[in-house]
């Protein structure tokens, strides 16, 4: 044995973007570049980790409080209300920077301190927490993830303007209730169950409903609720 701990996971976020129109619910993905160290190759959801500054970034509007109160459970007491919303941010910015869709109201100065570079203010009102997964040990990289539905509709976001980026390349809306036609890592597939768990319980999301944990303990693969 190395005698090394293993690595902490670090704060991320993912939006399960949802067009829902045409009678249909339909969830954005894209390829994951083969250079990436963490799940080369495969196709996932928009995001990535928390930024420190992500924090600071100012709002269009915060998080809808039954979702905070949600996304609470279960995270250390140190986490404050600024790393909350910074989780917030984080899943629009990355949604901003991999599949190019601002969600919130745009900025003349998007260089301007405490933007961090984001050219919008980012609204994370609609965004409801609807899962969690913390990477086990083993991996080169590992994240705690939130995971954030949005549909496209309550935002004003067109599904026609998504466009790839070096990040996801083949940007993808497929069908939440079809036959998965594209290659996703295990967690990702678990997730996108729990979405559609979800929307035939409730097609609205309500904001505050139960959210699924996965986890290791023990050595174990868990999936426990929040």
């Amino acid at each position: 044995m190395s005698g090394q701990r293993p690595l902490r996971p670090v704060d991320a976020a993912s939006v399960l973007l949802i067009d829902r129109s045409d009678d249909r619910f339909r969830v954005l993905v894209g390829r994951r570049s083969n250079r990436h160290v963490f799940m080369p190759d495969v196709y996932v959801f928009p995001g990535g980790r928390r930024d420190p500054s992500d924090s600071r970034v100012p709002v269009q509007a915060p998080l809808n409080p039954a979702a905070a109160e949600r996304l609470m459970l279960r995270t250390p007491v140190r986490t404050g209300a600024a790393t909350l919303r910074g989780l917030g941010v984080a899943a629009l910015r990355e949604l901003y920077e991999e599949a190019g869709l601002a969600v919130g109201a745009a900025v003349e100065a998007p260089g301007a301190p405490g933007m961090g570079g984001t050219p919008f203010r980012p609204d994370l009102s609609q965004l409801r927490f609807v899962a969690r997964a913390v990477t086990p040990p083993g991996p080169p990289r590992r994240y705690d993830t939130r995971f954030f539905a949005l549909f496209t509709d309550d935002v004003g976001v067109d599904p026609l303007t998504a466009r790839e980026s070096h990040e996801l390349s083949d940007l993808q809306w497929i069908d939440i209730f079809q036959t998965l036609k594209v290659d996703m890592p295990a967690i990702t597939v678990f997730i996108l169950e729990e979405l559609k768990i979800a929307l035939q319980t409730d097609p609205s999301l309500p904001f505050g409903g139960q959210a699924a944990f996965f986890l290791h303990r023990r050595g174990q693969f868990v999936r426990d609720t929040l």
